[in-house]
């Protein structure tokens, strides 16, 4: 087992090792295409939109890691918040009118603004992946692209937190 040693950098305290002067480099795979325009018909969270139709167009130059996806029924898709409001570190969400932390919530106005969306993967055509569930904004930028593993992502016992008995409501009119 090794242990870290905190050292101070830039107002903060980081494990030793670890180089914050190396620009860390994160471009698009690819751009996600889906029906919604606008932010106020998009839905919220992917298993509300279980019926929603999309296509991910993956760059050319990344096709070939696209190779055994279509043997996984569903996927998680990384992506880019890119039209996101102003970062507030505390706020209400849509399952909530009381504030809670950015970290304890799924809101898309955060730091780093990266989206994670669980969908069904319908099929693939060379570097287009037909989708199903999705809640994200057309030509949204995709970072990244994991299989959904039952047997490594479904945690039986995870407690759902604050949303613990938070009925299903349409989200308030004026929230993201």
């Amino acid at each position: 087992m090794t242990l870290h040693t905190a050292v101070p950098v830039s107002g903060g305290c980081f494990p030793s090792g670890v180089n914050l002067d190396k620009k860390m480099k994160i471009e698009p795979i690819g751009i996600i295409h889906t029906p919604f325009e606008s932010k106020e018909e998009c839905p919220m969270q992917p298993l509300y939109a279980s019926d929603s139709p999309g296509r991910v167009e993956i760059f050319m130059k990344y096709e070939a890691g696209l190779q055994d996806i279509e043997t996984f029924s569903h996927i998680y898709l990384l992506y880019i918040f890119d039209r996101a409001g102003s970062i507030e570190l505390v706020r209400p969400t849509f399952l909530d009118d009381e504030p809670h932390g950015i970290y304890a919530s799924r809101h898309p106005c955060r730091p780093n603004g990266i989206g994670l969306s669980v969908v069904k993967l319908l099929r693939r055509e060379n570097n287009i992946l037909f989708v199903e569930g999705v809640d994200m904004l057309n030509r949204t930028p995709l970072l990244d692209i994991k299989p959904y593993m039952p047997k490594f992502d479904a945690v039986i016992s995870a407690s759902e937190g604050w949303t613990a008995g938070k009925s299903w409501r349409p989200k308030p009119k004026g929230r993201e």
